[in-house]
């Protein structure tokens, strides 16, 4: 009897959340330029979201200050400051640094040295870097002079200050568009925004649903030269997702490809097989870091390192002329072992 009583009213609630979705919930949306690419953001604009204009100030404020604190591309921001800085040096960096140094580190002690932040005289050295000279292929007596001012064991914090032991130079570019994924999210959820789809140079979180109750859906992109091509949708809510590969941005000398990521341990581009690799997490900063850490590491150590951890991964690997996917068990309990597209 009682459960007869409920039935109605149960219905009525559920048309009345979804007309309040159909009639006065949308999707709202705005982007532009940042980080020498752009952003993305689209949200539910629900009762408790300010105004859009209000939500675009904030985030480009937010991008306009991670900019003038990481950026490589210019000699005024608070990193390069730094980088100019000889052995020895200290110098105040805001606390967003800070953290990121922190999580560069951590990342740094996790895999062993295959991520590190003080690489850019290496990028630099193969043409890759925000002062490189053109693409080359340096010798290997250039790699040995210019990896003695390379190591994040170099980097230290004293109280609000960075410190450096030796020359290094810092660069974010593993983990800066994550961080700044998280921050714009942190925002939008500070005001009123629940459901959100935000995408900064390739990286992304998404959280909620749109007002039909449909899930944010992206995909994983296909390793392929000169098209995108999806090979994975998966649906996200509450997840970060980062994809790093080297099939765009390298160049070919004497036959050679030449990939833009460099293994730190030998200071030169990574030599395997792996063409893309996408990490899912609930922070993007780390997302952001992990999908570089295992590509440096390449295929097989790559997915030990990630399967032990417990790392939702989607590795893309070349075998011959043909791409075989693999997957971590993480990542399958989350989206299902699933069909390439």
């Amino acid at each position: 009897m009682t459960q007869a009583l409920l039935q109605p009213v149960i219905v009525v609630a559920l048309a009345t959340a979804l007309t309040g979705c159909l009639f006065q919930d949308k999707v709202e949306s705005f982007g532009g330029p940042t980080m020498g690419s752009t952003y993305s953001v689209k949200y539910v604009a629900g009762d408790k979201a300010a105004a859009k204009e209000q939500l675009q100030r904030e985030t480009e404020s937010i991008l306009a200050e991670i900019d003038k604190q990481l950026s490589t591309y210019r000699a005024d921001s608070d990193i390069e400051t730094f980088n100019a800085l000889p052995a020895h040096e200290c110098m105040a960096m805001p606390s967003g640094v800070r953290k990121l140094i922190l999580a560069g580190q951590q990342l740094s002690e996790e895999s062993n040295g295959a991520l590190d932040l003080t690489i850019e005289p290496l990028l630099n050295l193969w043409g890759f870097g925000p002062h490189g000279r053109g693409e080359r292929v340096p010798s290997a007596e250039e790699i040995v002079s210019v990896r003695q001012n390379i190591g994040q064991q170099y980097l230290r914090i004293d109280g609000e200050q960075l410190c450096k032991d030796a020359a290094v130079q810092v660069d974010f570019n593993s983990i800066a568009a994550g961080y700044a994924v998280d921050q714009v999210v942190a925002a939008l959820e500070a005001s009123g925004v629940s459901s959100y789809l935000v995408e900064i140079t390739g990286e992304l979180k998404a959280q909620g649903h749109k007002p039909d109750g449909s899930p944010w859906r992206i995909a994983i992109e296909a390793p392929r030269d000169n098209e995108r091509v999806a090979q994975r949708i998966i649906e996200l809510d509450g997840y970060a997702v980062s994809t790093s590969g080297d099939y765009r941005n390298y160049f070919e000398r004497d036959g050679k490809r030449y990939s833009h990521t460099l293994d730190p341990q030998t200071g030169a581009p990574i030599d395997h097989h792996l063409a893309a690799v996408t990490v899912v997490d609930p922070s993007t900063l780390r997302a952001d870091g992990l999908s570089t850490v295992l590509m440096v590491l390449g295929p097989e150590r790559g997915l030990t390192f990630a399967t032990e951890r417990k790392i939702a991964a989607f590795f893309v690997v070349r075998e011959g002329q043909e791409f075989v996917s693999r997957s971590t068990e993480a990542f399958n309990e989350l989206f299902g072992a699933g069909a390439e597209q």
